[in-house]
């Protein structure tokens, strides 16, 4: 990728900045409920947005692009965008016209999705890291004859193992790990190396309750519990099958969801900073729209 057009490391850290928000419900929810979240997030003074992609939510390019119009400053990233969903050169040619529009405020964050996901397309999950390198070398198959944008473009890689984690390194500006404990974070940062950027997800539930705090979180977390990229990577961390059932153990719901009052959710993100992340997104889990936007608002003078 030319560094002309394609953000390295630096850039992508300036642009996405240090504490942003992940928060795939914006995909379904309603449009007027959408635009007022995301501009509500603005204000609050998040430095990102990151949205998702799935099989049954809005598509992220057009998602990206309404939401880039409905905000004034706060970068657009996918959290991610699926390889199997378009071509590389749709996904290049996407990213490099929503970035000509909006200068510095689009990340494509890419992804190999899961298995499910790409059956529901009527395609077949083999062989994910060949296929992300292939994809790759897409984005330099043809010259792109578009009017290039004024702030070159971050790419990043929905990355949780060695492999993956190097590419990366490799060949884009980063990683994006989603559904990591802080200790996959001082991992990933020390494989990445320094100047790559290093932008976790990072759940969040402000509830002090331990019991209430713990079922929000394991109401989220069964749904990836029950996906082999994340269960892998789990257990490459020494978590054990026992861990990882029901939702998830005490110690399990504790190590990947930040709980309690917001001075203890931000001590929570903290770690993942001092862990080395460059940028944590914060997602505020099972609640909806408005009480995401509502626990973010609670947070934001802790974190910014």
């Amino acid at each position: 990728m030319s560094n002309k057009i394609w953000a390295d490391g630096a850039e992508a850290k300036r642009q996405l900045g240090r504490v942003g928000v992940w928060l795939g419900a914006l995909g379904f929810a309603p449009w007027d409920e959408t635009a007022a979240a995301a501009r509500r997030i603005e204000e609050l003074g998040y430095s990102a947005l990151w949205i998702s992609e799935t099989p049954v939510g809005r598509e992220p390019f057009s998602h990206a692009g309404l939401l880039l119009g409905a905000t004034q400053r706060i970068p657009v990233a996918t959290g991610i965008a699926s390889i199997w969903s378009r071509d590389a050169l749709a996904a290049r040619n996407g990213a490099l016209g929503l970035a000509h529009a909006f200068p510095g405020r689009f990340t494509l964050g890419l992804g190999v999705s899961h298995a499910p996901a790409v059956k529901l397309r009527g395609q077949e999950y083999e062989k994910p890291l060949t296929a992300m390198r292939t994809y790759l070398d897409g984005f330099e198959a043809a010259d792109y004859r578009g009017a290039a944008p004024a702030a070159p473009v971050p790419v990043v890689l929905a990355a949780l193992r060695p492999k993956m984690l190097e590419l990366s390194a490799s060949r884009t500006a980063g990683a994006h790990p989603y559904f990591v404990p802080v200790e996959h974070t001082r991992i990933a940062r020390e494989r990445l190396g320094a100047d790559a950027i290093l932008a976790p997800e990072v759940g969040v539930v402000l509830e002090t309750d331990p019991a209430l705090a713990r079922a929000r979180a394991r109401d989220f977390m069964k749904l990836y519990l029950a996906l082999p990229n994340y269960t892998n990577n789990l257990k490459d961390l020494g978590w054990t099958d026992a861990d990882l059932a029901d939702g998830g153990s005490d110690a399990l719901v504790d190590a990947l969801i930040g709980w309690g009052d917001a001075e203890r959710v931000a001590a929570f993100v903290q770690q993942h900073l001092d862990a080395g992340a460059d940028h944590v997104c914060l997602q505020p889990v099972g609640t909806s729209v408005t009480g995401a936007v509502d626990e973010l608002a609670a947070l934001a003078p802790l974190l910014l």
